[in-house]
């Protein structure tokens, strides 16, 4: 009975905010997900109730918006594999540090968390544009006799997507290496393993939730990016979520922006799923 009184408890506590909280989030996605089943008429920039598969039919169907899609998936990969790369030694760095400035480290970590997107990605138009830090210091050391083009480029978008989405790596794979008994390390060490030996056998499957939550939350976020590849790629370049907006705001075509958000939604949840089904089976065995 008592067990009975204190579950009900528990669920009156947290049922107003699951309920607010699935109806804030489905709602509008469902709302969303009706207006891309409808037609769009060019002429008066108005929508015109139907269900139709048109718009996701048309999106298929055009190589222009298969190409977005795709840059975007190879842009949000390689950028999660460099912030995997980049930052497991940096948070191991940090996790097995014991120093009493550590908290300074973590500091340092999340202070860029601190500057938003857009202002992050107009310092890196002010460090790769033709008369930048970068173009203005090879030609001071005599390497090159006119401007490198960075700007308005693929490298220029992922190095950018990759110093917002860095922090967030380190911090997950931080938490989690810092669980990892320093004990078992030193007992490899003592068997003869060398450290590569170490770090493939042993720490790299204790880690393997701190890597799988990193890189979840890393490709999400690389995947969904607006204000780095908006600003650092130029017209030209095209990721969907850059695209998901012009079509809203400069077209005006709710139901295909609706369409085109669900579909980077879908490959967004796909990928990561798959991603976790395929650690976790890795994990187990």
């Amino acid at each position: 009975m008592t067990t009975r009184r204190e579950g009900l408890t528990a669920a009156a506590l947290i049922g107003p905010a699951t309920i607010f909280v699935a109806v804030s989030l489905f709602g509008p996605l469902a709302i969303l997900f009706r207006y891309s089943l409808n037609d769009f008429d060019k002429a008066t920039k108005t929508m015109i109730a139907a269900l139709t598969p048109a718009n996701y039919l048309r999106f298929f169907t055009d190589p222009y918006y298969t190409s977005a899609l795709a840059t975007t998936v190879e842009v949000a990969l390689l950028s999660t594999a460099v912030c995997l790369v980049l930052g497991f030694p940096l948070a191991y760095v940090v996790a097995r540090t014991q120093s009493r400035f550590k908290h300074l480290l973590i500091i340092a970590i999340v202070l860029p968390l601190f500057v938003g997107n857009a202002v992050r990605a107009a310092g890196w138009m002010v460090i790769f544009g033709n008369k930048g830090f970068v173009n203005v210091g090879l030609a001071w050391l005599g390497l090159t006799d006119r401007p490198i083009e960075i700007m308005f480029t693929e490298k220029a978008v992922i190095i950018g997507i990759i110093a917002v989405t860095l922090p967030f790596m380190v911090l997950s794979l931080q938490s989690v290496i810092e669980g990892v008994d320093r004990a078992v390390e030193e007992a490899a060490f003592s068997l003869g393993a060398p450290p590569l030996a170490m770090f493939r056998r042993v720490l790299w499957p204790l880690a393997l939730p701190g890597v799988l939550a990193g890189t979840i939350l890393t490709f999400i976020l690389c995947m969904n990016a607006y204000a780095t590849p908006y600003l650092l790629g130029g017209p030209v370049f095209k990721m969907m979520a850059p695209l998901v907006y012009n079509t809203f705001t400069q077209q005006a075509n709710w139901p295909f922006g609706g369409a085109i958000a669900f579909v980077l939604m879908a490959v967004t949840l796909t990928l990561t799923v798959a991603a976790n089904l395929l650690i976790q089976r890795r994990t187990r065995s």
